[in-house]
């Protein structure tokens, strides 16, 4: 059986929370609970005039890669509902081979 997992190329993240609302919709998490949570980190200066500035969606322990929809054929619905599309879902060894083509910014997560 293939290892799956996330791939989240935060470079291009715009914080919207999608994947958030997202993931306690479909869980139905109450307030205190996340199975994605977006993560602000900036802004500050790097450099005279330069700003990093960046969101960072991170998995947490709760989240099950919505192990329901992807039996039922679907995608998490983190991936699905991402609205700079970041998220990517599928096989670790195809999500290596496209993380090599990112940028920096870019980190895997299994379940």
């Amino acid at each position: 059986m293939q290892k799956l997992g996330l791939m989240i190329d935060y470079e291009y993240c715009t914080g919207c929370q999608s994947c958030e609302l997202a993931c306690k919709n479909e869980h139905g998490f109450p307030l205190d609970k996340w199975g994605i949570k977006m993560m602000e980190f900036g802004p500050f200066e790097m450099d005279e005039g330069k700003l990093e500035w960046n969101y960072l969606p991170f998995p947490t322990s709760y989240c099950d890669m919505c192990t329901d929809r992807i039996a039922a054929g679907g995608i998490p619905s983190c991936a699905l509902h991402c609205l700079a599309n970041v998220i990517e879902w599928g096989p670790i060894e195809e999500l290596s081979r496209k993380l090599e083509e990112k940028g920096s910014k870019a980190v895997i997560f299994l379940p």
